[in-house]
Parts: structure tokens; sequence; C-alpha cells
């Protein structure tokens, strides 16, 4: 187009940044460069968009209610031996026996998320070419990662697998895809157990009680750290860390994860060696964790630490086992990776008798589009599917990385208890920081609950 003429150029530069009329490529910034390859650079919008994965699934799915004035509660699971018999003519009478009833702690946890800006960035992000009020920015943005964490630590799992020797104190996952289950499993500041594969032991304290802590987690290594007060641990009967020990979780740092609640402390989970790789951590939340602690029947179907496919056997038992302790299925919770698979499995196997679009809502979220035949999912066997890509992945023998677990879940028992709604706090007091920053955070105070053990399942060790 023919250039304008000086008063064009100024009428039209008045209307604002956003209503040019000279194209997209037309207003450029005036950036002197000595080699004079061209005077002009382009200037960036302020939109910022979104490359990151932010849904929250599965937060959007469970009920959400407030704590309530409680700090546990107590489980029946046992119905004593023999109290209930039928009773001959003249007949004694059954033994005298009580239930079992087992302690749960449950006490809120918080999760904060932080973010600032000097004085300086403020204000320039505001002149041409900035994302213009950066504060603003980092609040959605901040939001954002808030909801996500907390959707990640409710999905991390429950252990790792180690793929190789480590220094005194480390742990080494980094096989395939395995410095990403480190990551995504475990926080800094949850107490972990430490199985030594080789010699068959639990190290889970050092002396005294002090509990040992994760320290850093980067590039597959993990670095377990004492806490004030205690000893210097090494693992198990002095040995070094080494392929296929396995590190478990004790108490989390940051809010219980659904896998905390079904995970077994028994499960196998590598095989080879003397002996095989066994997840020592407690039933969730215990008020006072040891040994001999209660573990909780949920249906856990693990397969010693090696990948296997998909089968509907497997998704039928863990279906039946919530159904034979009284539980009704509700949810249905995997990764995408599995979903596929799914759907391929009964693709084979329908009819098409006619196909009508229907989705299922659970909590705030909704299933896929699928139809009745099942062709692409929204339900099995009545029970709706939820694809969530933080799903915890299996780790297996050798640490190498599977396929993300599969959760059947009745959720009339299971919520996310909310002490504290999502604050916001921002600090402006320069003195205080002893820097020109303004410095926000969000913070939430709640838990996971679950009520009945016995009702979830979990299917582990799938190939992705």
């Amino acid at each position: 187009m023919a250039n304008p003429s000086l008063s064009e150029y100024i009428s039209q530069s008045q209307r604002g940044l956003y209503q040019s009329v000279f194209g997209p490529d037309f207003m450029k910034k005036a950036a002197f460069q000595s080699s004079d390859a061209g005077i002009f650079t382009t200037t960036y919008g302020r939109k910022v968009w979104q490359a990151l994965n932010n849904q929250t699934r599965f937060f959007n799915a469970i009920p959400r209610v407030v704590w309530g004035n409680t700090a546990g509660w107590r489980v029946r699971s046992d119905r004593g031996s023999n109290r209930s018999l039928p009773i001959k003519e003249a007949g004694s009478l059954p033994t005298v026996d009580v239930s079992q009833i087992e302690t749960v702690s449950s006490l809120p946890r918080i999760v904060g998320t932080t973010f600032g800006a000097s004085v300086k960035a403020v204000f320039a992000a505001q002149l041409e070419g900035g994302v213009g009020d950066v504060l603003a920015l980092e609040n959605e943005n901040a939001q954002l990662d808030h909801m996500k964490e907390i959707n990640q630590e409710l999905m991390a799992g429950s252990y790792a697998v180690g793929s190789g020797a480590g220094a005194t104190s480390t742990f080494v996952s980094n096989g395939t895809n395995g410095a990403g289950i480190l990551a995504n499993n475990f926080r800094i500041g949850d107490e972990v157990y430490v199985y030594d594969e080789s010699a068959g032991v639990t190290q889970n304290l050092d002396t005294g009680t002090a509990a040992r802590t994760v320290g850093t987690i980067a590039s597959g290594t993990m670095t377990l750290q004492t806490p004030t007060g205690g000893s210097i641990e090494t693992w198990a009967n002095s040995l070094s860390p080494a392929i296929n020990d396995v590190l478990s979780i004790r108490t989390r740092a940051g809010i219980t994860s659904l896998d905390d609640v079904i995970s077994e402390k028994t499960s196998t989970v590598a095989a080879g060696g003397t002996n095989s790789g066994v997840v020592a951590n407690e039933r969730y939340n215990l008020a006072a964790p040891s040994a001999g602690d209660w573990d909780a029947p949920a249906s856990v179907q693990m397969n010693g630490g090696t990948g296997r496919d998909l089968s509907l056997n497997l998704l039928d038992t863990a279906i039946q086992k919530i159904r034979e302790n009284g539980g009704e299925p509700k949810l249905l919770l995997m990764g995408h990776d599995q979903y596929f698979k799914l759907e391929r499995l009964l693709n084979s196997q329908q009819r098409y008798m006619g196909q009508e679009e229907y989705q299922v809502g659970i909590g705030s979220e909704r299933t896929f589009p699928g139809t009745r035949t099942g062709l692409v999912l929204a339900t099995y066997m009545g029970i709706p599917i939820l694809p969530d890509a933080d799903v915890t992945k299996s780790s297996g023998t050798g640490g190498v990385g599977q396929g993300s677990a599969i959760y059947v879940l009745d959720t009339d028992f299971l919520e996310i208890a909310v002490a504290q709604p999502t604050q916001y706090i921002e600090n402006r007091d320069y003195f205080a920081a002893n820097q020109l920053v303004v410095r926000g955070l969000l913070y939430t105070m709640g838990e996971l609950r679950c009520r009945n053990f016995f009702v979830q399942a979990k299917i582990g060790n799938l190939n992705s």
C-alpha cells in the first residue's frame, strides 16, 4: 500500500495500539542497529498465551465439603470372631467379642503459591512492547498454577523404583520416565520409607524418632534430608542405594494423594534380585504409623513390577471387588493412554444399532462426548470415565516408567475437605522485604479424605 501522509499517520496513531489499519507488520519499534540490517524490530503484543496444561479434572470432579469439627474418625474394620452364631436348644451363647476399631487421623495440609515483581518491572511492563499489568498477569498465572499443584498432589503416586546406585542418602530413578516419576510423585518435605531390595529390609527412621524427608529432587536423583535432631542415616545394612530399591511415602508434606489412600504397604513393585521390591508405606493418615499398623483392604492389582496390557478382566475384577465390599463404583479415573487402550478393547465388540452422542457430568467436569455403542467412550458398564493427564504412572523393575494407573472409585466416600478456601495476600512492605518488590501469596488449607477404603480400587503396572 502507498505510504500514508503525515496527517493520516497522526490521525491513525491516535486511535491506539490495537486499532491500526496499517497491518500487523507496519508499526515497528525504532531500535537502531549498528549492522544496519534494518532499523526496525517487531513490537510484541501484550497478550500472553498459555502453553501449559492447566486442567484440574480430578479436583473438579471430587466432592468438596467444609472441614467440620473433626481431626479424624474411627473405622470399624472387623465384626469380631464368633459373636454371631446359631444357638442349639440349651446350647452355649456365642463368644463375647468386640468390633475392631481403627483410628484415622486427618488434619488439614497447606499448599502455597507465590509470585512477585520489582517496582521497576511493574513500570517497564507498561511501556511499549511490555505485557501490561505484570502483577495482574502473574496473579492470574499463579491462580492456575495453584490449582494445578493441588490436582498434581492429589494424583501423585506413592512410590518410585530405583534405576541404579547412588551416593549415601540419595535415591536414583532416571530410567525411562523415571526422573519424571520422582518429580511427580514426591515433594520436598515428604517423609519416606526406603526399602533395600537386596537385603529385604525397610529403613524408615533415623536413630531416635526423626523421620527421613525429601530434601531435593533434580534430574532423576533425590537427596534424603536428615531432620533437625536426627542422625546421619545410611541405607539398611549400610548399603548404598541400588537398582530395584524402593522409595515410598510415609507422610505427605502436602495433600494426601489418591494413590496413598488406595496403595498397599506390601505391594511388590519390582522383580528380580534376592528379594522383590515392596512398597512399605503405612495406611494413610494413621495417628502413629508403625510396622504392625492396619492396612485397609482396598483392591490393588499390581504385577510385581512387570508391565502388562490393560484387559477387561482387570477392570471387571476391580468393579467386582468394590461391589463385594458393599460399594458401587461411581468413577473410572485414568490417563489418556489407558483411555485409548480401553476404547480399542471395546471397539471390536460393538454392534452398531444406532448412535447417540452424550456426556456424563462428574462434579463440575464432564466426560468426553461418547456414543451409546461405546465407540467413543463416555462410560463403561454405566460408570463415567474421566481421563486426567496428571494420573500417576507406575514405576516398574529397574525404575522404568510404565503407563498410567487406573482407579475405580466410589466417590460417595471420597471428598476434599476445605479448612480455609484459597486466600490471596499481597505485600508491598519494601522495608520488610529489604527490596523494592511487590509480592503475592495464594494458599489453600484442606485435605483429601476417604471414609471407606474398602470400596476403592487401583490397577497398576500397566503398559503405556
